[in-house]
């Protein structure tokens, strides 16, 4: 991986790799959120998603790639800061030095990779094993009520919360960094971050919303 042998490259590297998925963050909102609007659209969406060949065997393995990448080059980037680090902030005080979540990034990044497999595990998986293991029919209808029972569970749902908190912190510091990582400093600069922090509150808390609605919305009233 001589591409990104340098510091320098490695943080590049890794920007980029975030802002691809914070666009497949954004993507797969837009998705969900028809579930609380109009299942019919979820689930026309998943279904298209679920059976085209470019989503599944070309776009996927890419997310799933990007997903990996990220965080390997994560680990390594805090591995190298901390080997380079000469003092070890004795003079700490709150925030003086760094946000909490510029300093969590780490920490932060664990628990959303844990939640992103079992993300995968929980859905993707029981896809694969619903079309190619026990070769059911195409039924465009199933996957609303596939979503709903996902959030049956309060367990569920408030691991599903805990991990987009997180994500808030995660993508607070990082969505914003990303950009300059990348070079991006000019007059559009501080508008852009304000857009990058909206962002970071808005869409994992719209998920969370979703994950809500669908649970509560499964009471005996």
């Amino acid at each position: 991986m001589g591409f990104i042998s340098t510091s320098i490259a490695r943080k590049v590297a890794m920007a980029l790799s975030g802002l691809f998925l914070v666009f497949f963050l954004g993507q797969h909102f837009v998705i969900n959120i028809s579930s609380v609007i109009d299942p019919d659209t979820f689930n026309s969406w998943s279904h298209f998603m679920g059976t085209n060949g470019l989503v599944q065997f070309l776009l996927q393995p890419v997310l799933i790639f990007g997903v990996v990448f990220h965080f390997i080059m994560g680990f390594i980037l805090e591995y190298q800061n901390r080997k380079a680090r000469a003092i070890n902030y004795k003079s700490y005080k709150g925030n003086s030095n760094s946000s909490w979540a510029s300093r969590n990034m780490l920490i932060s990044g664990v628990v959303i990779l844990a939640f992103l497999g079992l993300h995968f595990y929980d859905f993707w998986v029981p896809e694969i094993v619903h079309k190619y293991i026990e070769t059911h029919p195409e039924d465009p209808s199933r996957y609303f009520p596939e979503l709903v029972h996902k959030f049956e569970s309060p367990v569920r749902v408030g691991l599903y919360t805990l991990a987009f908190i997180l994500l808030i912190f995660h993508l607070w510091h990082g969505f914003s960094s990303s950009f300059q990582s990348v070079g991006f400093n000019n007059k559009y600069s501080r508008a852009l971050k304000g857009f990058t922090r909206l962002y970071a509150v808005l869409i994992p808390l719209g998920f969370v919303f979703i994950a809500l609605y669908h649970h509560f919305n499964q009471l005996p009233h």
